[in-house]
């Protein structure tokens, strides 16, 4: 894997330049107040297998932060190491650092639960469950004992619901099964559900590749206005889509962190020669 990175790297005249000098370089840009996560030197292994190598990236607080590449390249892998639902897989171990506002996330002693509570995950494809509406945003408030009382819980469940930009098409229809909504308002009905929990931290894994152009465009405007509050991070092949939406970008290959720039450095001005190839379509 390193190999063929390396070599391909070989033909610009800035070889020297790796990963993680990129990162340095790109900090004068886009440090400007402390990261939410710091991650260094992160290696990650499904087995013997290494799926990623020496990851180092600051994400900022109140951004959108992309991450692009080719299928099987790491970044969905690395976007589930956030909240450690890569745990969940036997097998799979971790080495080097994530810390989350400078506590390390795999420290002994840290709470999971509270970990996925602050740092939500809104996958490929919708998921609710098959209850109502109501019941699916109501879920993880209930069971993390959020609130003390229905009026408490109904404030929630119409804040997130608000906050998703879905109260005024399901308002009137609370009770029923979420099922039986379409694709673009289920996958908004479970970012209310992640926001029901007052994430610090939400990721995205391809949410938006199941959906339709209009169901695409409206989970976009979302993004946009969430991130007022949220730290966003999200994983997308769509080119366009990062560089519509996103503050900064980082372009997986290989399992290595090829460049991590600001999103419009990045898409204008590469620092690399494999990062200008897989934008313009000459590889990946």
């Amino acid at each position: 894997m390193e190999s063929e990175v390396s070599r391909l790297r070989a033909k610009s005249e800035d070889f020297a330049l790796r990963p993680v000098a990129a990162l340095e370089s790109s900090k004068i840009n886009l440090v400007s107040e402390n990261p939410v996560f710091m991650v260094r030197d992160l290696n990650f292994y499904y087995g013997a297998k290494l799926a990623l190598s020496k990851i180092s990236m600051d994400i900022l607080p109140r951004k959108v932060t992309a991450l692009i590449g080719p299928s099987g390249c790491g970044k969905s892998t690395f976007l589930r190491c956030l909240n450690r639902m890569n745990d969940t897989i036997p097998g799979t171990r971790v080495d080097g650092q994530i810390l989350l506002e400078r506590q390390d996330i795999y420290a002994e002693g840290m709470d999971v639960v509270t970990l996925r509570q602050r740092v939500g995950m809104v996958f490929q494809k919708p998921n609710p469950f098959p209850q109502s509406v109501y019941d699916n945003v109501a879920f993880a408030p209930r069971v993390l004992g959020m609130v003390q009382n229905k009026s408490q819980l109904d404030n929630i469940v119409e804040k997130s619901l608000r906050d998703a930009v879905l109260w005024d098409e399901v308002k009137d229809q609370l009770k029923t099964n979420a099922l039986s909504f379409s694709l673009g308002q289920q996958q908004r009905l479970c970012i209310a559900r992640v926001l029901a929990v007052k994430p610090d931290v939400i990721l995205f894994d391809e949410s938006t590749s199941a959906l339709d152009p209009i169901a695409t465009g409206r989970i976009e405007d979302l993004i946009a206005d969430l991130k007022v509050n949220y730290t966003i991070v999200i994983v997308t092949h769509n080119m366009q889509q990062a560089a519509r939406v996103s503050d900064s970008t980082g372009l997986f290959w290989l399992g290595e962190l090829v460049e991590f720039s600001p999103t419009d450095q990045m898409f204008t001005r590469p620092k690399e020669e494999l990062t200008e190839a897989y934008l313009t379509g000459r590889m990946g």
